[in-house]
């Protein structure tokens, strides 16, 4: 897929780029690559830094590799998971970061391109996987589930409360094998009066799905902490989430960083020997209003930074 092709628009670019503008001379780790957005900008912005960038989508790893190909050797692109980071890292030469880069977020071209099976809009097999090469597909998620953890599925990753509703739907329905089918089976389950209002009324339950398909939430917390162990002392560590339940993961892993896991009651003095790792950095948490109009999958966008603590060599 060409760069032209796999158009995405990076989220709060900008205050990434700002995020970036205090770390130490050397490598960031793009952990979420995509089209390569974020990282042209820390590239044309900042000439000390090099990118490290990782995707499972091989799609998205041939687009960034010809939207960065003018960096030259300060750019590096590894087809890959970002829960295999250390073995990157060491595959890479890279022996500690100056920052990484998590944007939780579905590109554009993944959710447009019906033939990925992301589209609740478009017609397309039912698939959802990043890495069309591993793990089972949605539609085997939608068709061999039972209803119980379809619907445990559904709420927990899509904050969806028709879950049980939509999960006996599907399991009538079955077989299920296209995107629309779904979308139409989803809505179906749906109170008249609650689909007229919040979008598509199966936007949750697809985002459920996706996560569930790539295992999204169960990488992210033993990454995070990879991440944060492997970056030099004033670095940073930045994470955009998108839904309730990556926030929470991340909050969590960096409010533990930055309190070194104490288990001292609140408000007493720590003696239980807990050592801080990061610091939180003030950022705005949210895009603009302007960003949230003109891009309208920014807008649930939340951002997270915390600096690694300790004296740079």
């Amino acid at each position: 897929m060409s760069a032209a092709t796999f158009d995405h628009r990076p989220v709060m670019v900008d205050e990434i780029v700002t995020v970036f503008g205090t770390v130490p001379p050397g490598t960031v780790l793009d952990a979420t690559l995509g089209g390569g957005g974020h990282a042209e900008a820390l590239l044309d912005r900042y000439p000390h830094l090099s990118v490290l960038g990782l995707d499972r989508d091989a799609q998205a790893i041939d687009a960034a590799r010809q939207r960065l190909g003018r960096f030259g050797k300060r750019v590096t692109t590894v087809h890959s998971r970002f829960d295999r980071l250390i073995e990157v890292l060491a595959d890479s030469g890279v022996e500690s970061l100056a920052g990484a880069l998590f944007d939780l977020g579905v590109s554009s071209p993944q959710l447009d391109h019906a033939e990925r099976g992301f589209s609740y809009r478009n017609e397309g097999p039912l698939d959802m996987r990043m890495d069309p090469r591993t793990g089972p597909s949605a539609a085997d998620v939608v068709n061999s589930y039972d209803e119980a953890d379809l619907a445990r599925v559904i709420r927990d990753y899509g904050d969806e409360r028709f879950a049980r509703r939509i999960a006996r739907a599907i399991v009538a329905a079955r077989p299920i094998t296209t995107t629309t089918s779904l979308a139409a089976t989803v809505a179906a389950a749906i109170p008249a009066a609650t689909r007229r209002t919040g979008g598509h009324p199966a936007k949750r339950t697809f985002q459920a799905l996706r996560i569930e398909v790539n295992s999204e939430l169960d990488q992210l917390p033993g990454s995070l902490d990879r991440a944060i162990d492997a970056t030099a002392p004033r670095g940073r560590v930045a994470v955009l989430t998108y839904h309730s339940g990556e926030d929470r993961i991340v909050k969590q892993r960096f409010s533990e960083a930055v309190t070194g896991a104490c288990t001292c009651p609140p408000g007493l003095p720590c003696v239980c020997g807990a050592t801080p790792t990061v610091r939180r950095v003030r950022v705005p948490r949210t895009p603009s209003d302007e960003q949230a109009t003109s891009n309208r999958r920014a807008r649930s966008a939340r951002l997270r930074v915390v600096e690694k603590l300790g004296t740079a060599r």
